[in-house]
């Protein structure tokens, strides 16, 4: 059975990667470390591992609730634990009062350096207290710490902080259920956001809707169950589970909107 007929085409590149590492792991009996994986991500890295047990896989991203994580893939008799993960936290704090910071703020001050996407996990923004906290790689935290001195016009200085004081912030996440006539992007924007099938179609189209934290133009995309989805200006939400068809041939579907 070809494995790649049940991912998209766009994620052959990393099912490729993934397999390469469990190649390796079995034949030189190593293990493997990923950069930060994006929800999506992950469950590709879990769906190609299964219940294989010849192998260890484990996700941790810097606390409890981190969406974004790095994986770690190792022979079974191997333990893994949090401190393997090659993660550093970088803490910061701002002058609220002269200056608003937003987390794309920080994002697009981080990618400014010229560091991939992948070398960055969480981040967190505190208004009210005049923090942030980076979840960055291992590797690039110096780097990080020496060259990123600014945000907007606020002077910063990141340091890094042990895991145990980072920052846990988990997610309020609202459940909703409802049926939708097919599993077209247009469609599923326009019942999670409030839009008209018509609007629907021309966000995507001025592509500002993400799906799995990538643009998508294309309104008769196909969702899948666990995408999440962005609308800018709009925020977040997720296709949390597909419960089949209704009567009427409609999909039954559960979603979350992030409050």
């Amino acid at each position: 059975m070809d494995i790649y007929q049940h991912f998209r085409k766009e994620e052959q590149p990393f099912i490729d990667q993934v397999f390469s590492w469990k190649d390796q792991v079995e034949r030189q009996y190593i293990r493997r470390t990923s950069d930060f994986l994006d929800p999506r991500e992950q469950k590709i890295f879990q769906s190609i591992i299964g219940n294989d047990d010849q192998f260890l896989l484990k996700f941790f991203g810097g606390t409890t609730h981190t969406e974004r994580k790095q994986a770690i893939l190792s022979p079974y008799y191997e333990s893994i634990s949090q401190t393997d993960f090659p993660i550093a936290i970088l803490s910061a704090s701002y002058p609220t009062r002269f200056i608003t910071i937003e987390h794309r703020d920080v994002l697009g001050t981080f990618l400014s350096l010229g560091l991939k996407r992948k070398k960055l996990g969480d981040i967190m923004v505190d208004q009210e207290q005049g923090k942030i906290q980076l979840i960055v790689s291992e590797d690039v935290a110096d780097f990080v710490c020496f060259n990123l001195t600014a945000i907007k016009n606020a002077s910063i200085q990141l340091e890094r902080i042990p895991l145990q004081g980072a920052v846990d912030a988990e997610q309020d996440w609202k459940s909703y259920q409802t049926t939708i006539s097919s599993l077209r992007l247009d469609v599923v924007i326009k019942h999670i956001y409030g839009l008209s099938r018509q609007q629907a179609g021309q966000v995507i189209q001025k592509g500002i809707v993400k799906v799995n934290f990538r643009i998508v133009e294309d309104p008769a995309f196909v969702v899948e169950e666990g995408d999440v989805f962005s609308l800018r200006g709009k925020g977040r939400s997720r296709l949390t589970e597909l419960l089949g068809l209704s009567k009427k041939e409609k999909w039954k579907i559960i979603y979350e909107i992030l409050n």
